[in-house]
C-alpha cells in the first residue's frame, strides 16, 4: 500500500502521534527513504545564513527602507506602500543582485559546508490580500544550484509565517503575533507541503538536506502545545515526500526542555537554537571576557540535548548599535535610547554602520576571541550557522567582512588561542 498523504491520514486517527510514527515506518521504503546526504552525527555543520535576501530585514539592507523616513518598518509595509508593481520591480532587482554565484564560491572557499536560506510563506503560498510579491523561488532554485556546484548543503528555513510567529520584522510583519489565530497554522503546514513537494523529492534533494519548519516562534507569547503539534504535523508533512532532515526550534524555551520530544520513531529531527548577547541589558554589561565565558557556558548547556543540535544563528556582536538592529525608528540599549531598555552603557561610535576594519587593535582582538570561543562552544554539539554572510555595512554581523579583516579564523579550524573555553 502506498501512503501518499501521511499527514492527512494521521489527522484522522485518534492516537495521531503514535500512528504517525507507525504509518511512516510502514511506508518508509515505498516513499523512497534514503540516507541523508550530510552526516550530521559525525561531521560538524559550519555554515552561514543568507539573511536579508528573500525576507527583508531593514538593518541588513537599510537602503531599501531609508527613502520612507522611518514610516516603513518591514517587508509587508514596504510592499503595501510601494504597491504591487513597484514592489515587484524593487525586489526583483534586489533578489537578482544581493547574492550571486560568486558569494557561494567565496563561502565554500572559506571552509564552510552549509548555507541556511530564509524564505517567507508569501513566496510560496500568499494569503488573499497580502501586499507581498512573489518570484523568490526562481532565485532560490539558482541559489541551490550554485550551492551544489561548490559542494555546499542547504537548509531551507521558513522564516515568516502568516500572522507572524514572533512579531519581529524578520518575520515579514512587525509588532503582532497572530500565527496561532484562525487558519494560519494550517496555512503554514500547506506551505511546508509545497516546499517539500519541490525540494524534498526532486533534483534538489541531494543539496537540500533539511527543511526548517519555522524560525523563532516566540514561545512565551504562544501556546506551547500548539507549537509541539505543529512540529509533529510539519515532520509528517515533509515525510509525505522524503526522508530528509526536519529542523525544529526551541521557541525561546530552554533547549533541554525539548528532551524526550520527537525522539524514538521520529527520524532525522534536528534542533535549532540561537544565541545572541545583545538583546538583554545584563548581557550588554559583560566585559569582553564575560562575553567569552557566556558563550562557553551556552555551549556546555547544549551538551545532553537528545537531538542533533545546531546553533542556527549567532554573531560577533557585543552591542546592539547596528543601525535599526532593534527595528526602524527604535534606538539602542547601548546608548540608552531604546524605549524600555537600560540606561546608557556607552557610545556606539563606529559600530553603527561600516566595517570592522575601523576597529582598534584591542577591539579586533576582543572580537576574534569572542568568535573563537563561540566556534569551540557550538562544535561541542553538531555545529553552527553564522548570521549573516553580507549586509550593507553592519559591523560584527557580516561574515564576509570579518573574513576579509582577519577576525574570523582561516582555516576555519585554526585558533589564535586554543580552547578559550577550557573544554
Amino acid at each position: 500500500m502506498r501512503f501518499k498523504s501521511l499527514h492527512l491520514l494521521t489527522a484522522l486517527l485518534v492516537d495521531g502521534v503514535q500512528s504517525s510514527v507507525l504509518l511512516w515506518n510502514r511506508a518508509k521504503s515505498d516513499l523512497g527513504a534514503r540516507a541523508l546526504t550530510f552526516d550530521y552525527a559525525n561531521v560538524k555543520v559550519r555554515g552561514v545564513n543568507l539573511g536579508g535576501w528573500f525576507v527583508l530585514e531593514p538593518w541588513i539592507t537599510p537602503s531599501l527602507f531609508e527613502p520612507f523616513g522611518g514610516s516603513v518598518v518591514d517587508e509587508y509595509n514596504l510592499c503595501r506602500t510601494l504597491g504591487k508593481d513597484a514592489c515587484q520591480a524593487t525586489l526583483e532587482n534586489h533578489w537578482s543582485t544581493f547574492y550571486s554565484q560568486a558569494d557561494f564560491q567565496q563561502i565554500a572557499a572559506a571552509g564552510l559546508n552549509h548555507v541556511r536560506i530564509p524564505i517567507g510563506y508569501w513566496a510560496i503560498r500568499p494569503l488573499p490580500g497580502d501586499p507581498y510579491v512573489q518570484g523568490q523561488l526562481n532565485h532560490l532554485n539558482n541559489a541551490i544550484n550554485w550551492a551544489g556546484s561548490v559542494g555546499l548543503k542547504v537548509w531551507i528555513d521558513l522564516h515568516g509565517a502568516p500572522g507572524s510567529q514572533n512579531g519581529f520584522d524578520n518575520s515579514g510583519k512587525r509588532d503582532s503575533i497572530e500565527w496561532q489565530q484562525g487558519d494560519n497554522v494550517q496555512h503554514t503546514i500547506e506551505t511546508i507541503r509545497d516546499l517539500a513537494r519541490i525540494y524534498a523529492q526532486s533534483q534538489y534533494n541531494s543539496i537540500v538536506t533539511a527543511i526548517e519548519l519555522l524560525n523563532e516562534p516566540f514561545g512565551p507569547s504562544l501556546d506551547r502545545g500548539k507549537i509541539e503539534q505543529y512540529w509533529k504535523d510539519g515532520w509528517g508533512t515533509v515525510r509525505d515526500f522524503n526522508d530528509i532532515g526536519v529542523v525544529i526550534g526551541d521557541a525561546f524555551f530552554d533547549t533541554k526542555s525539548w528532551n524526550g520530544f520527537m525522539t524514538t520513531g521520529w527520524d532525522h529531527v534536528l534542533m535549532d537554537t540561537h544565541h545572541y548577547q545583545v538583546f538583554d541589558g545584563g548581557q550588554l554589561l559583560l566585559s569582553p571576557q564575560g562575553h567569552v565565558s557566556a558563550a562557553c557556558s551556552f555551549g556546555r548547556s547544549l551538551v545532553g540535548v537528545d537531538k542533533w543540535t545546531v546553533v542556527g544563528e549567532w554573531s560577533a556582536a557585543r552591542t546592539d548599535c547596528t543601525k535599526w538592529l532593534n527595528g526602524v525608528g527604535r534606538g539602542t540599549r547601548w546608548e540608552g535610547t531604546l524605549a524600555g531598555g537600560p540606561s546608557k552603557i556607552g557610545d556606539c561610535g563606529n559600530r553603527v554602520q561600516g566595517s570592522v576594519a575601523s576597529y582598534s587593535p584591542e577591539e579586533k582582538a576582543n572580537t576574534r576571541a569572542f568568535i573563537e570561543a563561540q566556534l569551540d562552544a557550538y562544535e561541542l554539539v553538531n555545529g553552527w550557522f553564522f548570521w549573516t554572510w553580507k549586509s550593507q555595512g553592519s559591523p560584527d554581523w557580516e561574515l564576509r567582512d570579518l573574513l576579509a579583516n582577519g577576525l574570523f579564523p582561516q582555516p576555519i579550524t585554526s585558533r589564535e588561542v586554543n580552547n578559550r573555553c577550557g573544554f
